[in-house]
């Protein structure tokens, strides 16, 4: 269990940070921005969270978790050397990508099939949605750079993937079930 009886340490004021293994990095390493940018993606989760209710608040609340738990797999460098630890890194696993499968599949037999594209928007919730989605592909986009250097979880991958594609089936659902989408018209400005 973690305890925090001190929220300043002041070991991070020349820019460096502790890694899940003890090791020391500058703030700015790809690994940082790329955890940094999952915990980021949790706060706006919390955001679209002041707007749901219901299951859809219950699947959220358990990917801000899932979100927790990604964070600290990256946050844990040399995979090859897990079973060295004093306590086992918690890694994502296969099971967490398969629920967010079985959410979409779930939440899509209430969509129409999609004619055009949309736009984030209409409910508040959607919104909201919509730009998790976005923070997600982000994560993922910078999780995938970490990977061409260093070793990384694929299930961290796959996680992230997966969850942006929930996000937009969830902004649908949060926008009457599609009824309320805000469908894209190419040209409609010029």
């Amino acid at each position: 269990m973690v305890v925090l009886n001190r929220i300043y340490t002041r070991t991070g004021d020349q820019g460096e940070t502790a890694l899940g293994n003890g090791d020391r990095v500058a703030k700015h390493s790809p690994r940082v921005i790329a955890y940094g940018t999952t915990d980021e993606l949790n706060s706006v989760v919390g955001i679209a969270r002041l707007h749901s209710e219901g299951a859809m608040d219950a699947m959220l609340a358990t990917i801000q978790n899932d979100l927790f738990d990604l964070g600290a797999d990256l946050c844990r460098p040399d995979m090859d050397r897990d079973d060295e630890a004093d306590y086992p890194p918690l890694r994502m696993i296969s099971a967490q990508t398969k629920r967010l499968e079985a959410e979409i599949d779930e939440m899509n037999q209430r969509l129409e099939p999609l004619r055009s594209f949309i736009l984030p928007g209409g409910s508040a919730l959607s919104a909201h949605l919509h730009q998790c989605r976005t923070v997600a592909r982000r994560a993922e986009r910078l999780v995938i750079e970490l990977s061409v250097t260093e070793d990384v979880n694929a299930a961290t991958v796959t996680y992230l993937n997966r969850l942006s594609d929930w996000f937009f089936v969830a902004a649908r659902i949060a926008n009457d079930d599609g009824k309320a989408d805000v469908l894209w018209v190419p040209g409609a400005s010029r």
